[in-house]
């Protein structure tokens, strides 16, 4: 949070609890992590299942020219959900916000998966990016509320250790429902796990709660919600017209700019995107980080189905190993004495990430096996858990009790916002340089057309990621 533009005036209400001792598994941690936990696997079983059904959903709906913004409309309403949240959280605790959002991001699976066109997919997958926004800085406030400053790495361990099932099963499980039962299964089947989320994680929210209450409620700051709105609508038009690549395309361009860059300004803290030492790096990484990983492993399905013929199944598979590798990053973040390493791990992150993401892009070389794309996503599961916890971790350690909603909340603002422009990019690079060509091999069938349209994603993306291990080291204050 940036002194000049707090989420809200009462967000000291959100005190850090002492340390009671025991482990997050301990007594009195125990129902409360068991229900983050399993609302961060349901989140993690629908990425998993999306990425897998996704190029067979676009294929069936005639929407390869939208791919992209399937994925990066998910992001641009989480914008306005994440600043939302964070002030929600700050007024009234993360309760309501929690489970209003697992409502909604049950809401938008259903209208995906009885989506009659593409637009209307991206419609619901718009409102699950609501109801995920809503979710996760929830969840991060009650790390901040309920764990001691000691917890809180392996807590972060824990939302990793939570993917590892869901990356496993997965591809599996949505590339078998695809394949026999149709795609839109995928999506009208995930809602019914929520109710699991929310029988663990009520009573075990409430008790926490009453331990931690508020101190003073407050309104809603309308500047910071409206700047929010500006990002959301200024991120929208600008997807709007990379899909176009036409003249018209130029005006809403423009506006989305105009609108985006004053909200980007005012929602992070000051320094941020010149990367100042300290926090506005560290918010500022997070969105680098996700931004270049999720945009490449958004394409991975699609090459791997168009460019080496792999059913929905194996292709979905390939992701598997980032899956698993990333809870065995996080884990290593979180072992004792790691604390005094934590610029090195964020560093050494970028660098297997951007490994990673170039070696999944040799699969487009006909020698090459296609299992090599499967090993690279290892190694950069690896890369992600080392930085994105340590990132979390150091979020944490240098915000005080009472910005802890609102750091939270710019730290995914941050998230989301790497993962709207970058999948845009992706999105535009995708159309301009004939990605268009796959619609006449999405059924499984090979073909050449696109093969450099992946190459060029695959080349920025990796770009990107080695420019965050440039930039790691301003993560420490200046002496």
């Amino acid at each position: 949070m940036t002194t000049a533009s707090p989420v809200s005036a009462d967000t000291a209400s959100v005190p850090i609890s002492t340390d009671p001792g025991g482990g997050v598994m301990g007594d009195r941690f125990r129902a409360l992590t068991l229900g983050i936990v399993s609302v961060v696997l349901v989140i993690a079983f629908e990425a998993t299942a999306v990425n897998t059904a996704m190029p067979v959903a676009a294929g069936e709906l005639d929407g390869f020219g939208l791919y992209a913004f399937a994925f990066s409309g998910y992001f641009t309403t989480t914008l306005f959900a994440l600043v939302v949240s964070g002030q929600w959280c700050d007024r009234s605790g993360p309760l309501r916000p929690l489970f209003t959002g697992i409502a909604v991001f049950g809401a938008g699976l259903l209208v995906a998966g009885a989506a009659p066109g593409m637009w209307i997919f991206v419609g619901g997958r718009a409102l699950q990016g609501l109801g995920g926004g809503l979710v996760i800085v929830a969840l991060y406030v009650v790390v901040g509320r309920a764990y001691p400053e000691r917890l809180r790495p392996s807590v972060f361990a824990a939302f990793s250790a939570a993917w590892v099932l869901p990356s496993i099963v997965g591809p599996l499980v949505s590339g078998a429902v695809t394949q026999h039962l149709g795609w839109r299964w995928v999506f009208l089947a995930v809602p019914a796990l929520i109710l699991l989320p929310l029988a663990v994680m009520g009573p075990a929210l409430r008790r926490s709660e009453k331990e931690q209450p508020l101190l003073k409620g407050a309104a809603f700051d309308r500047r910071r919600t409206g700047l929010a709105a500006m990002a959301a609508v200024g991120a929208g038009l600008l997807q709007y017209a990379g899909q176009r690549l036409d003249l018209p395309g130029l005006l809403p361009a423009a506006v989305g700019a105009a609108l985006l860059l004053p909200a980007v300004l005012g929602l992070l803290p000051a320094g941020t995107l010149r990367a100042g030492r300290g926090l506005p790096t560290v918010i500022l990484l997070r969105g680098v980080a996700a931004g270049a990983f999720f945009a490449a492993e958004a394409f991975i399905p699609l090459m791997m189905r168009t460019e080496r013929g792999l059913s929905p199944t194996l292709a979905g598979l390939t992701l598997t190993s980032g899956g698993l590798s990333w809870a065995l990053g996080s884990w290593i973040q979180g072992r004792p004495g790691a604390e005094r390493h934590r610029t090195l791990m964020i560093r050494g992150g970028f660098v297997l990430t951007a490994v990673a993401i170039a070696g999944a892009a040799l699969v487009l070389v006909p020698a090459v096996p296609a299992w090599v794309a499967a090993v690279a996503w290892g190694v950069g599961g690896i890369g992600m858990g080392l930085a994105v916890a340590s990132i979390s971790v150091l979020m944490m350690k240098l915000s005080t009790p009472e910005d802890a909603g609102a750091n939270s909340a710019s730290l995914q603002v941050s998230d989301a916002l790497g993962n709207v422009l970058l999948m845009g990019l992706a999105g535009v690079l995708f159309g301009a340089l004939g990605g268009g060509s796959v619609a006449a091999v999405h059924d499984g069938a090979t073909g050449a057309g696109s093969t450099g349209a992946f190459g060029v994603i695959f080349g920025v993306m990796a770009g990107v990621a080695l420019l965050g291990a440039l930039v790691s080291g301003r993560v420490r204050k200046a002496a």
